[in-house]
């Protein structure tokens, strides 16, 4: 088989920390934007809007992040899987690959765009919104469902160039569709004052524009390797991404939806608290960049390093990013931990919301000193195609921890925001110690079978 992938990548020789970063750094201000892209929904709801606005694009936002989490729970599996081609040089592999992903996510945004349409009111009833936000919610969710196949789009294409170590092609992505929502959110929330169905309206009409962006983008750069009419004969590839991708993907549903759960635990506490988690959630996408983007920079560069058969680099690799991302962790403590209520401002101007938003963020605060080490870890067994782990450590601490604890806090008297909230450092512990364990357990079966050989 002749390899075609003709440059060697930046992750497999020299110093690893500069290309590390480098490729990192677009992550980050991609994450950056796509936060962006769901806070000023939220942000220019509750300023121009009702607090029954605010609680359904809210928990509607939360909704479809949940149904998101699979395409995007597969498209680590594309990265993962062509980075490792990447890194053995193996063109056929390489457009194999993301002919199955194509084939795949086609289907994919069909089936996801029907359930989404049809169980947009259930899902509103499971969540408990508020009464008055129902209706809201509901339109929120079917605007937004009806363009999965943009979201589909971007996740898969980003998700290719991610897997050839390219991480500023997906940036320019986002940042179109960042743009386009932020015009549209002020021009039919604000001006036109179409509330929940103005902002899902404005993402969606976003997300086709980034779409759009990217496919003119590739016409122009192609891919560095065949991608032809015999890539897609007799594929079997759709079969590797969904052993490598689907328990990340089921991993990141099934936590999404006890995310789901215990905003309807919260839900139940009234409308104040229900908008004041849903802040907190939007709040958790900036404050958590740095680990985000580390777990998936880390993804690629162990996967190419041990396609490559350079399983210390890998090793390196996860301690460097660590280091730094726990830095940055130490900043968002503070952050949520002693300016919560100025964190809280940013999206909404009721004093009730404010303050509730701002108790609650005090008692997360300490997951913020862990999520930095446990993503990095998961970005790590990702790249090691340790997929089935992360879909278990996940499941275990949400499910047996999280869920349940929750349940238990709101059910006791006088309960609130505050003692609610301890259920999120607390399972964040359990990940970081179930993460600690399995790299202790892998790092010891490596020297064995180095001993071995």
């Amino acid at each position: 088989m002749k390899p075609c992938l003709a440059a060697p990548s930046p992750f497999l020789s020299g110093p690893i920390l500069s290309p590390l970063i480098r490729f990192a750094l677009p992550l980050m201000l991609s994450q950056l934007l796509q936060a962006l892209y769901g806070g000023v929904d939220l942000a220019v709801v509750g300023h121009f809007s009702t607090t029954e606005s605010v609680s359904a694009v809210a928990t509607g936002s939360q909704v479809m992040q949940t149904v998101t989490a699979i395409v995007t729970g597969l498209t680590m599996g594309v990265t993962v899987l062509l980075g490792k081609a990447v890194g053995a040089r193996d063109e056929a592999s390489a457009g194999s690959l993301v002919a199955g992903q194509i084939k795949l996510f086609s289907l994919l945004a069909v089936v996801l765009t029907a359930v989404m349409l049809l169980l947009a009111p259930q899902a509103a009833r499971w969540m408990n919104v508020p009464e008055g936000a129902v209706g809201e919610a509901v339109d929120y969710i079917r605007i937004c469902s009806a363009g999965m196949v943009f979201i589909t789009a971007y996740n898969g294409i980003s998700g290719i160039f991610r897997g050839l170590g390219n991480s500023r092609s997906p940036f320019l992505f986002v940042l179109v569709a960042c743009l386009v929502n932020v015009v549209l959110d002020l021009v039919l929330v604000g001006l036109v004052g179409m509330g929940a169905a103005g902002a899902a309206l404005a993402t969606v009409i976003a997300q086709a524009s980034s779409v759009v962006f990217s496919l003119a983008y590739m016409a122009r750069r192609p891919f560095p390797f065949r991608l032809d009419r015999a890539s897609f004969r007799g594929n079997q590839s759709a079969g590797k991404i969904l052993r490598v991708g689907g328990p990340i993907a089921l991993q990141d549903f099934l936590v999404n939806i006890s995310f789901l759960m215990i905003t309807s635990i919260v839900n139940a506490l009234g409308l104040v608290a229900s908008a004041g988690v849903g802040i907190s959630e939007k709040l958790y996408v900036f404050l958590s960049i740095i680990p985000m983007a580390f777990m998936s920079a880390l993804s690629a560069f162990v996967a190419q390093n041990m396609g490559a058969e350079q399983p210390r680099r890998a090793l390196r690799a996860l301690y460097l990013a660590q280091g730094i991302a726990f830095a940055f962790g130490m900043v968002m403590f503070y952050m949520t931990f002693c300016q919560g209520a100025v964190l809280a401002s940013l999206f909404d101007r009721d004093p009730q919301v404010v303050e509730a938003t701002a108790v609650y963020l005090r008692g997360i605060s300490w997951e913020y000193l862990m999520i930095p080490l446990t993503y990095c870890f998961l970005g790590y067994f990702n790249g090691r195609e340790r997929t089935n782990f992360v879909m278990l450590q996940g499941i275990l601490s949400v499910f047996l921890v999280r869920v349940p604890l929750s349940y238990f806090l709101s059910r006791l008297p006088d309960t609130g925001l505050a003692l609610v909230s301890l259920a999120v450092p607390i399972s964040g512990l359990v990940n970081l110690l179930l993460c600690l364990g399995y790299f202790l357990w892998l790092s010891r079966l490596d020297r064995r079978r180095a001993e071995a050989a």
